[in-house]
């Protein structure tokens, strides 16, 4: 079995447990649960960071640990504040022709089809690192929908 650096997601302690993506994964040996503001985030020298900004997640960040935040985009933005400016090197974008199947209606973000559901931008950067996928999308409600709006099989 191969071994993967692990995926950090740190979850805003106000995040809505009944609505979020990540649901049933807190129990997977590759993904390490955080509460903000309560729990600090390890050592991101080595870890790969999710953002709208930096270079796209590629091949060269196979060996990295990886960070989510999973929040609403208002909170999102203020946790990113903890991350210490000298990790911006670290940041790193999915493609943007990736579309979410997750239904919003929030209007504080630019494009709202771009803005991925966390399980979706979990799934895609495990998709991008040829990291296994399996189980990750068993409890979404909008798998099949995610999958084709963008041509992916599971």
């Amino acid at each position: 079995m191969d071994t993967y650096a692990p995926t950090f997601i740190m979850r805003h302690r106000l995040e809505n447990l009944k609505k979020c993506t990540l649901r049933g994964l807190e129990k997977r040996f590759d993904c390490l649960f955080f509460t903000y503001p309560n729990d600090s985030l390890p050592d991101l020298s080595n870890v790969s960071i999710l953002s709208f900004d930096g270079p796209l997640l590629s091949q060269e960040d196979q060996a990295k640990g990886l960070l989510l935040l999973d929040a609403t985009w208002r909170y999102a933005s203020k946790m990113e504040k903890l991350i210490d400016p000298k990790y911006r090197a670290n940041y790193r974008s999915l493609p943007s022709h990736y579309r979410t199947a997750y239904p919003r209606k929030q209007v504080d973000c630019q494009d709202p089809s771009r803005g991925l559901a966390s399980i979706e931008a979990l799934y895609l950067s495990y998709l991008l690192l040829n990291r296994p996928t399996t189980g990750l999308l068993d409890n979404y409600y909008w798998k099949e929908q995610f999958l084709l709006i963008n041509n992916l099989d599971n």
